[in-house]
């Protein structure tokens, strides 16, 4: 391996301390930037509006409080920049004042607030560094050493002002800026610190734990509050992913029923095509191949019916016996059941029928007794003690199902689940073009009323053929 020269070797030291240097100024050129993006043009937080429903109820309190302890901070810390035996200046006054104003502005304006304080905290550091004595020879009149000590006591109330302002901007924006925020405030009192000779009242270790366990206590504060609003979203988001979900079972549930009400119907015409030949004596070829081409249609839709929403019904076949899968839907005949089965578990229901019964589309009966069926388990489930009234009534136009009940003796517990019923019922009563109409009575008690159109499945089939 060949060995370097002297001059070879120092070539290569210069050009790796080039580098470096050149590197060096590079950063130190990036730092105004960064300061500038990090502490002047990133946005803090957005509170919320006093009118938004997340707004912090505590924030017109907090306030007020806040301007009395300005105030009160004002009056200490224009003692803090008058020396000792001298009367107050105005120029102490207004950067006393100014200080304060800014902790206020920090509730509407965190950076900029930290940023008028800090600069005012390096005004009120060189006010206090151009009048301390150069020695201890000089006196009062009174006798006493001009000494620092005299002249300026203890900056608490200037040291608690920087560290409001630093704890108002860690609430609002991320730790980073933060950190960086305590990093540029330490450097007037580092200087303070530092200096020859030292101001005695400036004490760098107490400013600095002030200020930073302000600025850990807001961060801490922060995050709370984000961890708090995102659980609020993600509440809602669940919330609204539950009743999407509910409101697909519904769907689907639908979905099944009426596959096996289409079902038997395009059995029946499959049967009935099949059928029909033998019914007419010496039927023509033509006719066959027309029955024949209609049982062949029925078939082939009912086996497409099948295969689209036999999904559906596989979905729960692990949780249902074949013999409730494949059971009839039940319909208006299916009511007396229904209340026989409510009655046992102790609800008091009544049930009246008006108007002439007559044959109903499969699918208005089935929606019929589904509604019942959930409006009497509502009764159930949130008005304890509650009668029920269970009215069917038959127009020409339609059908009408009307659940009553009447107050609840004492308030329901509370029951677990999504109750996301009434969805599963406008969806039935949409479904047949129909209404649905749900509301407290003035009795105290609750109603529920379907308006089911029986002629809906002929008038649009009609229509569409035309």
């Amino acid at each position: 391996m060949p060995s370097l020269g002297k001059s070879g070797a120092e070539g290569a030291v210069g050009a790796v301390t080039s580098s470096g240097a050149v590197r060096l100024r590079a950063a130190v050129r990036r730092v105004p930037r960064a300061l500038y993006e990090e502490l002047w043009a990133a946005p803090a937080d957005r509170v919320p509006r006093m009118e938004e429903p997340n707004a912090p109820v505590w924030r017109p309190v907090f306030l007020v409080l806040l301007v009395i302890a300005s105030a009160g901070v004002a009056v200490v810390r224009t003692g803090e920049l008058t020396p000792y035996g001298a009367p107050v200046s105005g120029l102490a006054v207004l950067v006393a004042v100014a200080q304060s104003a800014a902790l206020v502005a920090g509730m509407s304006r965190p950076v900029g607030a930290w940023w008028s304080m800090t600069a005012l905290t390096v005004v009120a550091l060189l006010l206090t560094v151009a009048a301390a004595p150069r020695d201890h020879a000089d006196r009062w009149p009174d006798g006493l050493p001009m000494s620092p000590d005299l002249l300026y006591p203890t900056p608490f109330a200037g040291t608690a002002l920087q560290a409001g302002a630093l704890f108002l901007l860690a609430l609002r924006v991320p730790r980073r800026r933060a950190a960086l925020a305590l990093a540029l405030s330490l450097a007037p009192t580092l200087f303070a610190a530092l200096r020859t000779p030292p101001l005695p009242q400036v004490s760098l270790p107490v400013a600095g734990l002030v200020l930073a366990t302000a600025v850990v206590v807001g961060a801490a504060l922060r995050s709370l509050r984000l961890a708090r609003k995102d659980l609020v979203v993600q509440a809602e988001l669940t919330a609204e992913e539950r009743a999407r979900r509910t409101l697909l079972e519904e769907r689907n549930r639908i979905a099944r029923e009426l596959h096996d009400v289409v079902a038997h119907h395009m059995s029946v015409i499959s049967i009935q095509a099949q059928v029909a030949p033998h019914l007419v004596e010496a039927p023509s070829d033509a006719l066959r191949e027309n029955l024949s081409g209609i049982r062949e249609n029925a078939l082939e839709a009912l086996a497409e019916l099948r295969r689209v929403l036999g999904v559906l019904r596989s979905e729960d076949a692990p949780a249902r016996g074949d013999d409730t899968r494949h059971a009839p839907q039940p319909g208006l005949d299916g009511l007396d059941g229904l209340l026989t089965t409510v009655r046992s578990a102790g609800l008091a229901v009544t049930a009246s029928t008006t108007g002439e019964p007559r044959p109903l589309p499969p699918g208005v009966e089935l929606s019929a007794y589904r509604i019942v069926q959930e409006a009497l388990s509502n009764v159930m489930r949130h008005a304890p003690g509650a009668t029920a009234e269970v009215t069917v009534a038959h127009r020409p136009a339609g059908l009408t199902v009307r659940v009553v009940n009447s107050a609840p003796e004492h308030p329901a517990d509370p029951s677990p689940g999504v109750r996301h019923g009434l969805l599963g019922m406008r969806e039935r009563a949409a479904m047949l073009g129909g209404e649905l109409a749900i509301g407290p009575t003035p009795e105290g008690g609750w109603e529920v009323t379907a308006l089911l159109p029986a002629t809906h499945a002929t008038t649009t089939t009609t229509e569409e053929a035309r």
